[in-house]
């Protein structure tokens, strides 16, 4: 037990002088730490992203996953590591252009951890959707981490549920 609890206290120290070139004062919060996430990911066709600080926004164990949905209607889980979404995102946000913002925001949060569920609109290239953002995050005692990013979209038919439009 104390070689878990040890190998656990030196990935958070690890982890956390990563993060030393991001705006701490961003990650303060849990609406801060989402809301940083758009502000990287998003952007015109061609507009680089800041990569590094996207990475400084999630644990290096952070997971990424996108529920997709064939013709049929049942599910297709797709997960990424962060440096397998970081690879990805370079080439298609980068290329392509991709706009993402939040439409409404519900967080739940208990003893340092937190589940937000949000719902949001996002374009790439001739593309619109709607979909939901489910985003888990842990607090170390000075600051906000994303551990893990679950989304899926509207591209099956399903809408969104009235208490997340606008």
């Amino acid at each position: 037990m104390k070689i878990i609890v040890s190998l656990f206290l030196i990935s958070l120290f690890s982890f956390n002088l990563v993060a030393q070139d991001l705006d701490s004062n961003i990650v303060k919060t849990i609406e801060g730490t989402i809301n940083e996430t758009y502000k990287i990911i998003s952007g015109e066709r061609g507009e680089k992203r800041n990569w590094e600080a996207f990475r400084q926004l999630f644990t290096p164990q952070a997971q990424m996953s996108v529920l997709l949905h064939d013709s049929t209607g049942n599910g297709i889980l797709r997960t990424y590591t962060l440096e397998q979404f970081v690879r990805i995102g370079k080439e298609y946000y980068e290329n392509d252009g991709f706009i993402e913002r939040p439409i409404r925001t519900v967080i739940h949060e208990y003893n340092g951890i937190a589940n937000v569920f949000q719902s949001y609109y996002a374009k790439e290239l001739d593309i619109e959707e709607e979909g939901v953002n489910s985003l888990q995050l842990m607090f170390d005692g000075k600051r906000w981490w994303i551990t893990s990013v679950l989304w899926t979209n509207n591209g099956n038919g399903v809408q969104l549920p009235d208490e997340f439009k606008e």
